[in-house]
């Protein structure tokens, strides 16, 4: 056993768990990190959010200069895809982020301890090595923040050759001819882009009759319209009944969702992308009595506490969204609360971001969610088609939509799908973090020519004064 307690012990170091542990130790806290992994970062950084970017860069300039080269007079030769390399590129990403929390836990003087963490009473964690050998070490506080794993389809066999999830879709060695994603969320888009643009037949089947549930209706009809162009397929309203591997790949039976006469599809590879459940297996949270709700969460308070004093979580692990920011901003937010600071995270103003080209991004209320609680607002939009950048550069698929109370003009959501999307959407959430107007957005001297003055604009547009329309 450890002789020196720690005053706080961080299981997990995904975005929530190291950046908590970092904000503990600068507050002159003795921490301590548990990762079973031989390398930090988590789910995000080792097999999500890193290297799925890299690969939708990469794959977006080998589109780019297949396609779309030639019209801005580069002249370039054939363009071959050499995905060993590009899959090379996608692990310098990895290693430089994963070598980079390592680096800053010691420059925080954090110790961290590699093995798979068990909470074996109130303030002691067993620390179990890949070699079989435990220690237990003490601490005042003890974090969860195991993240979340991939949600399975009941009766289908993930291989991650043939039948993949998320982890096995980063790293196939060729590209399948035909790929199957079974929905149509974030990951699945995400992952299905990467691979319709290196070559690859797309279609993806949604059980809902839409794509991205949760979020803008008006975008995501405008966002399928969009990958349709590109080339991917849809088949919403629609349920995986079974997948069965075959020499050439698999045979997918598909149903209507209220049901129906059965069809099957011969493809090479199947996606399965339905969502991610909270990761507490071996935790031994049950044998200390910590409470998880029918979903498998962690139940907290609003300081992150669980029910048995000591213990806290935050992350994937718990309700909201899973998001790696959001679990940032938790983890700052609980560090601070367990040195005596007032923590806190404003869970109306979390952005969400769907990195394909064009990206989507969104923050606050959506326009289904204003109406179903009674709220009366307004609406500014402008499209991309009418800004000088957007046109400059041949990329004004999208537009920029803005929500206003209407009585207090207090903006109270926005939802962007066009080229940078991700980066736009930041603008909004500073004002709404800050109480701001559409009317601050649109006084606001926007530089140009940039993509950002269609925010501008749409604010403008709140009132109906809307300039380049």
């Amino acid at each position: 056993m450890s002789d020196a307690p720690y005053d706080l012990i961080v299981i997990g170091t995904g975005p929530g768990g190291y950046v908590c542990a970092i904000r503990a130790a600068q507050l002159g806290l003795k921490t301590a990190v548990v990762e079973k992994r031989k390398t930090h970062g988590g789910t995000c950084l080792n097999v999500g959010c890193i290297p799925s970017k890299a690969l939708l860069h990469a794959s977006h300039l080998f589109e780019e200069s297949k396609k779309h080269f030639a019209d801005l007079g580069i002249v370039v030769g054939e363009t071959k895809l050499d995905l060993q390399k590009m899959m090379g590129f996608k692990s310098e990403g990895v290693d430089g982020n994963t070598k980079g929390v390592e680096f800053l836990l010691k420059k925080n003087k954090i110790d961290a301890h590699q093995g798979t963490g068990r909470i074996t009473a109130p303030g002691q964690i067993e620390v179990t090595a890949d070699d079989g050998s435990t220690k237990t070490f003490q601490a005042k506080s003890i974090v969860i923040a195991t993240g979340s794993d991939v949600t399975r389809l009941r009766g289908v066999e993930i291989d991650e050759r043939t039948v993949v999830s998320s982890t096995g879709a980063l790293t196939l060695e060729t590209v399948p001819g035909k790929l199957l994603v079974i929905g149509a969320g974030v990951i699945g888009l995400e992952l299905g882009s990467v691979w319709r643009r290196l070559g690859a037949e797309v279609t993806v089947v949604e059980y809902l009759d839409r794509i991205l549930p949760g979020m803008d209706v008006e975008i995501g009809k405008q966002f399928q319209r969009i990958l349709g162009k590109q080339g991917m397929q849809f088949r919403l309203s629609t349920k995986v009944t079974g997948v069965e591997t075959t020499n050439a790949g698999a045979r997918v039976t598909l149903e209507p969702a209220a049901g129906g006469t059965p069809e099957t599809l011969d493809v090479d590879v199947v996606l399965v992308s339905i969502g991610r459940v909270p990761y507490t297996d071996g935790l031994g949270l049950e044998g200390v009595g910590v409470a998880k709700d029918d979903k498998g969460r962690v139940v907290v308070d609003a300081h992150y506490a669980t029910n048995v004093p000591g213990i806290y979580a935050i992350g994937d692990v718990i309700a909201g969204p899973m998001l790696a920011h959001k679990a940032e901003d938790e983890g700052i937010a609980l560090a601070e609360m367990i040195a005596g600071k007032g923590g806190h995270v404003n869970y109306g103003v979390i952005p969400n971001v769907v990195y394909t080209f064009p990206e989507v991004a969104s923050v606050g209320k959506s326009e289904e969610e204003l109406k179903a609680e009674g709220v009366s607002y307004s609406v500014g939009k402008f499209p991309f088609t009418a800004n000088g950048r957007a046109k400059a550069n041949g990329q004004t698929d999208g537009f920029v939509k803005i929500l206003a109370d209407a009585a207090t003009d207090r903006v109270l959501g926005a939802h962007i799908i066009g080229p940078e999307a991700g980066n736009l959407i930041h603008e909004v959430a500073v004002a709404m973090e800050f109480g701001a107007s559409s009317e601050d957005i649109a006084r606001t001297c926007h530089a140009h020519p940039t993509l950002a003055e269609a925010v501008k604009e749409a604010a403008l547009g709140v009132e109906k004064r809307a300039i380049h329309m």
